[in-house]
């Protein structure tokens, strides 16, 4: 095995002996004594435990709890102590901290920091969404706001910069373990009951692997997985991390279609739909947190088969191939076709989903997403709409939602109440009622059965008044 290389803090380390379900936060603080990143909900959820990663793409947030260390060979990671420069200067984020105020019982802060420091490197100035992942139970986010508008035109520190530059030259001065070659691809192990990490570099390698180990887990972001081992305390053995197989992580457009591979990061595809699916990709804003954005996958959101994941609906309302893979075998079927059951989908042993296509442009798409909170929170209905009106009727309807069934679920019946009528009101209060013949929903702690199915329908009416020019967002919606 060659062991797990990266930059810590600028400084090169190799690491060999671990399992390879072991998160980065339990290894920086039990094994190296780096205690600036907090535990707090250990599921990705709070930001406490935020550090920067660095690699070929560029610097990004992610959630340390939930991040094992096989997903860091060959990049750079940066904790708080490393935002601090190596004699000890102060990043500009963290005088403005002191400057505003920006801690009270100072928990969060180390996170806060972090997530700071990345968006002030990118040169990202929507601090809300950058933040959006990190919580704050003291300061009410006013101060630390005004702390990340105060240091957003200060000069990037030298230190902060050189990550990018230096992992090639620096992981590779580090000695590889004994007996390591060039090829191999095991990563990890925390003794003879813990296998090592399969790390294939490609889709071939992967799918050579994954059909003589069908009962393998599957690890792209680690952003669900991740909390099967640090809540379920499960043993995933054996495990694949696919974040080295980049050819899973392209996007292509080809004749209209985007073709998105199954390791596209969701914040990749946010930025891939920004300029033609505009509510895609507002839907895709909500998805979560930066950190989790920057982690999960659109593969992985599919193959989750989750009845409230926010990508399938609207993939879904778009028409969406998915496509699948078994050894040397290729198979593509609808979206909608692949979720059979809860928790249930059409994919044989050994295959995964490689990747999906869809409609680059669809002018009349419109994603909702209900839920308690605006921002990070599981849709408690997520509807999407793709109707084309020609000459005053209804050509085609596509209409999809999550949280109304044990899959995301197509509004068959109500697409067939709509389609050849007259795109007017009258018509969309005649289909109404097809909901309740398309979805019997579940009360569950996130809403009853009847406020799903009467938002349901007041999606449909709120879509109408979408097309039709009416603001209906409640970013756009002021008393």
């Amino acid at each position: 095995m060659t062991g797990i290389a990266f930059l810590l803090n600028g400084t090169p380390v190799r690491v060999t002996g671990e399992s390879p379900t072991r998160t980065l936060l339990d290894w920086l603080r039990e094994t190296r004594g780096l205690c600036g990143t907090k535990e707090g909900c250990n599921e990705g959820d709070c930001g406490a435990c935020t550090v920067m990663v660095t690699d070929e793409g560029g610097s990004r947030a992610l959630n340390a709890c939930i991040l094992f260390l096989p997903q860091l060979d060959g990049k750079a990671i940066r904790t708080v102590e490393g935002v601090t420069s190596p004699t000890g200067k102060m990043h500009p984020v963290q005088e403005a901290m002191v400057a505003h105020h920006g801690a009270q019982c100072g928990f969060c802060t180390p996170g806060f920091v972090v997530s700071m420091a990345v968006a002030h490197l990118n040169g990202q100035r929507d601090h809300d969404d950058a933040l959006a992942g990190n919580l704050c139970r003291c300061t009410g986010y006013a101060p630390i706001i005004r702390a990340a508008e105060a240091a957003a035109d200060a000069p990037v520190p030298d230190w902060m910069q050189n990550d990018r530059s230096c992992i090639s030259a620096q992981i590779l001065a580090s000695p590889p373990a004994a007996g390591a070659t060039a090829t191999d691809h095991a990563v990890g192990s925390g003794g003879a009951d813990v296998p090592p990490a399969f790390c294939p570099t490609s889709s071939d390698e992967l799918a050579e692997w994954y059909l003589a180990h069908p009962d393998a887990t599957l690890i792209a972001g680690a952003t669900d997985v991740g909390l099967w081992v640090t809540k379920n305390l499960r043993d995933l053995s054996p495990v694949a991390f696919l974040n080295r197989v980049t050819d899973l992580q392209h996007i292509e457009r080809q004749g209209g279609l985007l073709h998105v591979g199954a390791g596209v990061t969701i914040a990749a595809l946010r930025a891939a739909v920004a300029a033609n699916l505009p509510s895609f990709a507002e839907l895709l804003r909500r998805y979560a947190s930066e950190q989790v954005r920057n982690a999960a996958t659109i593969g992985g959101n599919i193959a989750n088969g989750s009845p409230i994941g926010d990508g399938p609906p609207a993939l879904i309302a778009l028409g969406a191939t998915l496509h699948l893979r078994r050894g040397d075998e290729m198979r593509s079927m609808p979206l909608e076709s692949f979720f059979l059951d809860y928790r249930k989908q059409d994919r044989r042993p050994g295959e995964f989903v490689a990747g999906i296509s869809f409609p680059e442009q669809a002018p009349e798409l419109r994603c909702y997403k209900i839920s308690k909170r605006f921002d990070q929170d599981i849709s408690t209905v997520c509807g999407c709409f793709n109707i084309t009106v020609h000459d005053g009727r209804i050509t085609t309807a596509r209409i999809a939602y999550g949280g109304m069934a044990g899959i995301p679920k197509r509004a068959a019946t109500v697409e067939a109440a709509l389609i050849g009528k007259s795109w007017d009101q009258t018509t969309i209060t005649a289909a109404l009622p097809a909901f309740a013949q398309d979805f019997t929903p579940l009360s569950d702690m996130r809403a009853s059965a009847a406020y799903r199915l009467e938002t349901a329908t007041n999606l449909l009416v709120r879509y109408f008044h979408d097309l039709s020019g009416a603001p209906v967002s409640v970013l756009e919606i002021t008393p």
